[in-house]
């Protein structure tokens, strides 16, 4: 590793801290640290998602034009929602335009809130030319299983009347007509490629409304409702397609908004931060590099299952290079973040325990762990134990 006073190159590789920083500003404190301390240290910033919120920030980050467009929010408000465009390649995040972020109050609405507005920016993408769309799913506030979307995009979904369906998951259970004809139209060539780690089936015990609904204020009729009007849904879709994908891992992403990707727009999921680090081009980036720092807001057995940091370990040690990790709060063994690929984590809780004022001085915290980092894996090799963390 590099001696004090030599150039070294760190890549800075952190998904955000929930409630607190978003990814570039965690990446960016900790570089400021680092640099306080190995002045002529080169430190890349490229921070990472795993599909939800943070998503599009991350492609921007790496090249990607920034688009604003028109659209609405979950439930029916106007909303100025961004995603990213390189080429012939957009990144939408569900999170950005129909999230439980963006929810007028953080007032709950888990029958009429929709994914429509998330099929008007994939639409405004499509006309301006992706022929790619890169789909992070996560953070939603509906279980309408992707109706909205496909709404947007040109399907007709009609009750016995002949009237358009309102938004929402419960409104489903009155459909009686669906046309899938303009939707094909506007998105037939359009290869969709979906980010999730969700696994979960459209429906039953483990489906979108069983697992998620509660989450999005769904109580026990409330539940029912909205499982009722799905299994409709699904078995109107099945009939117009001819095939089912209700059992197909995913489909339950996002209130069933992985059903409607798979089932009405063909498309591919694949594991959020594997699929955002192809994005950013992370294995170019790791080539030369002395350490490599990721982390997110609390590194515990979830983040085990396919978070952030793990997608960053599991890439950078396929390059050779060491990693650490930074957390608000840290709840794995120093065993556990060795077998992950993470050779040492270092906590803000352990700077400041008081959780409000560790989120309150995440950067100022945040710089501190980035000095301490340098100093422990930059100025001098071996003087770490790999298992010491603060």
């Amino acid at each position: 590793m590099t001696k004090a006073g030599h150039e070294g190159r760190v890549l800075l590789a952190s998904d955000k801290f929930k409630g607190s920083l978003a990814a570039t500003e965690v990446a960016e404190a900790l570089a400021a640290g680092m640099r306080n301390v190995l002045p002529q240290l080169e430190t890349v910033v490229l921070p990472v998602a795993d599909g939800g919120d943070g998503t599009v920030a991350a492609a921007v980050s790496a090249g990607y034009d920034k688009i604003i467009v028109d659209a609405v929010g979950p439930t029916g408000e106007p909303v100025r929602a961004p995603y990213a465009l390189d080429r012939d390649r957009a990144v939408v995040e569900l999170a950005a335009v129909v999230g439980l972020n963006a929810l007028p109050g953080g007032r709950l609405d888990p029958l009429g809130s929709s994914t429509y507005g998330l099929g008007l920016v994939i639409a405004d993408a499509i006309r301006r030319g992706a022929g790619t769309i890169v789909l992070g799913l996560g953070g939603s506030a509906s279980t309408d299983g992707g109706a909205g979307m496909v709404q947007a995009l040109g399907a007709r979904l009609q009750d016995a009347s002949g009237h358009d369906l309102p938004p929402g998951g419960a409104a489903l259970v009155d459909l009686a007509h669906l046309d899938l004809a303009p939707l094909r139209a506007t998105s037939g060539s359009v290869k969709i490629i979906v980010a999730s780690d969700v696994d979960n089936p459209l429906l039953g015990p483990n489906g979108a409304a069983a697992v998620f609904g509660p989450q999005k204020g769904a109580g026990p009729q409330e539940l029912e409702t909205l499982e009722r009007g799905m299994r409709h849904w699904s078995q109107l879709v099945s009939e117009a397609t001819g095939r089912n994908d209700t059992e197909r891992p995913g489909a339950g992403a996002a209130g069933g908004t992985g059903y409607a990707a798979l089932a009405l727009l063909n498309a591919e999921i694949r594991p959020g931060i594997e699929l955002i680090l192809d994005l950013i081009n992370f294995d170019a980036h790791v080539v030369g590099a002395d350490l490599v720092v990721t982390g997110e807001g609390s590194l515990d057995e979830q983040s085990l299952a396919g978070k952030a940091p793990i997608g960053v370990a599991r890439a950078a040690a396929r390059a050779g290079v060491p990693v650490v990790a930074v957390a608000g709060r840290l709840q794995l063994s120093s065993q556990r973040l060795q077998e992950a690929g993470i050779s040492a984590a270092y906590a803000l809780s352990d700077l400041e325990p008081d959780p409000a004022r560790s989120i309150a001085n995440a950067s100022s915290l945040l710089r501190q762990l980035g000095a301490k980092i340098a100093r422990d894996w930059l100025v001098s090799a071996g003087q770490m134990d790999p298992s010491k963390r603060v």
